[in-house]
């Protein structure tokens, strides 16, 4: 049985807890959600894992694709249980090989994500991940580079969200799941 409080699932409100806010990183103004201390917690780690290995084990999903870096600790966990392969989606010049780039804004900046040739076969379903959504240009240029290979992207899913990814929020038509709030 599950506990709750306040009709709040108790795994949720500790998943929460144990991210900590580490204001003004990694600039002035930014409130950072850093997971680093729920990967302390290995019940707490393991309970996020599961709430997204339940979510997606029965979609179809053929890859996950998990943005550099803390979308690969959460993308290989839910891709190894649900039985998908997992694509790292990283910044420039660290895949050795052939790749796809997309190049994108960030709120305090520019970045890129590659993806190596090859890793998405044309009507792959897949799964993006990455551990959390503030503006979602992150997700936008994932989604990007895995249409580009002929995947079909059939859900964006992050650890944390700001409150309006919460609930049945899309991003350029696809669902995002979310399971926590940001705090701070």
């Amino acid at each position: 049985m599950i506990e709750e409080e306040n009709g709040v699932d108790a795994r949720l409100q500790a998943i929460s807890a144990a991210i900590r806010v580490v204001p003004h990183f990694p600039k002035p103004g930014i409130m950072f959600n850093d997971i680093t201390t729920l990967l302390l917690r290995p019940k707490v780690f393991k309970d996020a894992v599961g709430f997204f290995v339940d979510r997606y084990r029965d979609m179809g999903i053929a890859a996950v694709a998990g943005i550099e870096a803390r979308g690969f600790i959460f993308g290989t966990s839910v891709a190894l249980a649900i039985g998908a392969k997992f694509i790292p989606l990283q910044k420039p010049k660290k895949l050795p090989g052939e790749v796809l780039s997309e190049a994108y804004e960030l709120e305090y900046g520019k970045d890129c994500l590659e993806m190596n040739v090859g890793a998405v076969q044309p009507r792959e379903r897949v799964l993006i991940f990455d551990d959390l959504i503030a503006t979602g240009g992150t997700l936008c240029a994932a989604m990007k580079l895995i249409e580009k290979a002929g995947g079909e992207v059939v859900e964006f899913a992050c650890l944390i969200g700001s409150p309006k990814f919460k609930g049945r929020y899309r991003l350029n038509g696809k669902p995002v799941y979310v399971l926590v709030e940001c705090r701070g």
